[in-house]
C-alpha cells in the first residue's frame, strides 16, 4: 500500500520535513516514488511547499495520506 507522508530531513534540534510518496511498509528514509513538496515548520510563518495536485492524483491511485500530510493539504495557500 502507499502512503503519502513526511520524511525528516535538517539537522538536530532543526527540523524540515519532504512530503513524499512511499510504500507504506518501508521506513520513510526508504526510496521514494515520488517527492510532492517539504514543509519547514521552523520558519515563522511556516513553510509549506506542497503540490496539491500531485498529492491528489496519487490518492486517486490508491495511497493513503497520513493524519499529519491530511492537515497540511488542508491549509490553504498563502
Amino acid at each position: 500500500m502507499l502512503k503519502i507522508r513526511l520524511r525528516r530531513t535538517g539537522g538536530s534540534n532543526a527540523p524540515a520535513y519532504r512530503i513524499v510518496v512511499s510504500d507504506s511498509r518501508s521506513t520513510p528514509t526508504a526510496k521514494v516514488l515520488e517527492e510532492l513538496g517539504y514543509y519547514d515548520p521552523t520558519k515563522n510563518p511556516p513553510l509549506l511547499d506542497l503540490n496539491v495536485e500531485k498529492a491528489k492524483a496519487w490518492i486517486a491511485k490508491g495511497a493513503s495520506a497520513s493524519e499529519t500530510v491530511q492537515k497540511l493539504m488542508a491549509r490553504p495557500k498563502a
